[in-house]
């Protein structure tokens, strides 16, 4: 059978978004698409140029190799991905389907092509780790701040190319009580200081952290063995199929996998199992894996190197870690163990304990997320279970690092709010507004409240309800990583979105102050002083 062959992705030249108009995207319907269009609005907000860079960085290959697919339809495709929550052929089929979506990634024209092959997401989230992913989060909610300083500067400069005399017209703004300044309305990202002072704390930050399932099948330890003694049946096939090329009076060792299997689903269809069934088919099961596991070191000692491919090694490997962990349990009655394997496809997964109603234990990576003047960021990924109140300073630092100062104040849940925390924020005057040591007392300051820790808890659940975070579908740890961090940053994004109207409806109030300032400067020379009152 011939082997199906791979569409191959887009090779177009890199153009950067300011060559582009919109007027000029050509469609089979139409020469103008709707600027109110989300994709349209985004695309313009993305700073793409930037964005390009990072992607380029991972190539390495600005010398030497062949030409890599464009930088705006890679980054684009994983941004549409996520923001409709789709799998990897069906985001490939909208992006085809979808001419806003096309113009999106920066195509010039709409195309009845699909943009690449959908096996290619898998090599671009390899390519993009976390680290990278946060650090596009990064610049593209960098880019906001700068836009908002830019506006301001615009403002200002439009005061004075209009002829109006700034001592005059500041008379004139005393006579109402106004001020021309677009501090109260900008983001909290602008701050004014002395080099030659420390910069004051200004701005909140709200941090917690959560857990990210994984796509797996609930892990018992019956159905871990099973999976493993399947898997090690498996490698002493491949590897007498090699020996058996060489010397075929070899004979294949008995596995009694037909005997193992229905003592295993003697136990497992059962709908009510007791303890002792329980460990009375654990017994058998580890017998089983452990007899398989001896005759796989007999038969790797026919060849001078492992004839196995790295994915099967890797197996091997884990199945060996399982053996030892049940042993153990089984050994010392206990179901806990140091770095437990509960999947021997996903080996890097671990048991979280949320201690939640519904899932008291999930399987997956922990996070830690924080909210910084509405952005949210990924502060922490492990695939073990950490202290939450052990990286609250990193946090706090990773703050001043974005923006230049720390937090005046930081919402936190009681974990974090320990001896050694609260000493260390004092220390920054930083107000923790957490619930206060000791007994308490009638009247408290800084006690937090049930809603203002509310922004995160329904970051937590927009990520996971809209979004997907509550079941990651990738099976490798980075790909898997990066899955998370695409999933932050498209909360970002959507954010985006309505910031760019808000920014719309800043720049419109700064122009009918300006236009406000100018009318009373103008009127206030004339003796028609009622239509001062009037303006005013």
């Amino acid at each position: 059978m011939a082997k199906a062959q791979k569409s191959r992705a887009s090779k177009a030249a890199y153009i950067s978004p300011n060559q582009l108009e919109l007027v000029g995207f050509e469609s089979p319907f139409t020469k103008n698409l709707d600027p109110t269009n989300r994709w349209v609005r985004l695309s313009k907000q993305i700073p793409w140029d930037k964005i390009a860079n990072v992607y380029q960085r991972q190539l390495n290959n600005s010398i030497t190799g062949a030409g890599g697919i464009n930088p705006r339809v890679a980054i684009g495709a994983i941004f549409i991905k996520h923001i409709c929550d789709l799998s990897d052929r069906e985001a490939v089929q909208q992006i085809q389907e979808n001419v806003f979506m096309q113009y999106f990634i920066g195509y010039s024209s709409f195309s009845y092509e699909p943009v690449f092959d959908p096996s290619l997401f898998v090599d671009l989230r390899k390519r993009f780790g976390a680290d990278q992913i946060n650090e596009i989060n990064e610049t593209i909610m960098g880019l906001v701040s700068e836009e908002m300083m830019d506006k301001k500067e615009e403002a200002h400069k439009n005061v004075s190319t209009d002829d109006v005399d700034s001592g005059e017209l500041k008379e004139s703004t005393e006579q109402t009580g106004q001020e021309i300044t677009s501090d109260s309305y900008q983001i909290d990202m602008d701050v004014s200081i002395n080099p030659a002072d420390p910069p004051a704390n200004k701005g909140e930050l709200i941090v917690d952290a959560t857990a990210c399932p994984q796509d797996i099948s609930y892990p018992t330890d019956l159905n871990l063995l099973n999976d493993a003694r399947e898997q090690s049946e498996k490698l002493i096939d491949i590897l007498y199929l090699k020996i058996k090329l060489v010397n075929e009076e070899k004979l294949k060792p008995r596995t009694y996998r037909e005997i193992a299997r229905k003592e295993y689903l003697k136990v497992a269809q059962k709908k009510h199992k007791t303890n002792k069934e329980i460990r009375h088919a654990l017994r058998k099961q580890l017998c089983y894996l452990n007899r398989n596991i001896k005759y796989i070191h007999q038969l790797l000692k026919y060849f001078v190197a492992i004839p196995l491919r790295d994915k099967e090694y890797k197996y091997l490997l884990v199945i060996q870690t399982l053996y030892e962990q049940q042993k153990f349990m089984y050994d010392n009655r206990v179901h806990s163990v140091e770095h437990r394997i509960v999947s021997i496809h996903q080996p890097h997964v671990r048991p979280i304990v949320r201690g939640k109603t519904n899932a008291y234990v999930e399987f997956g990576a922990k996070i830690q997320m924080s909210i910084m003047n509405g952005i949210t960021f990924l502060e922490d990924l492990s695939w073990d279970a950490f202290n939450e109140g052990a990286r609250l300073i990193s946090t706090v630092e990773n703050y001043k690092r974005r923006f230049g100062y720390y937090p005046q104040k930081v919402f936190a849940d009681k974990i974090y709010c320990t001896r050694n925390n609260r000493a260390k924020l004092k220390a920054l005057n930083i107000i923790l507004v957490a619930k206060p040591l000791g007994r308490p007392s009638l009247a408290v300051d800084n006690h937090i409240r049930p809603g203002e820790r509310n922004p995160i808890e329904g970051k937590f659940g927009q990520a996971k309800t809209a979004y997907g975070m509550n079941r990651i579908k990738a099976r490798l740890q980075d790909t898997s990583e990066s899955w998370i961090a695409s999933i932050v940053l498209v909360l970002n994004l959507i954010k985006l979105i309505g910031r760019a109207s808000l920014c719309l409806l800043v720049k419109l109030y700064e122009n009918y102050k300006i236009l406000k300032a100018y009318i009373l400067k103008t009127l206030s020379k004339t003796p028609q002083d009622k239509w001062v009152g009037w303006v005013t």
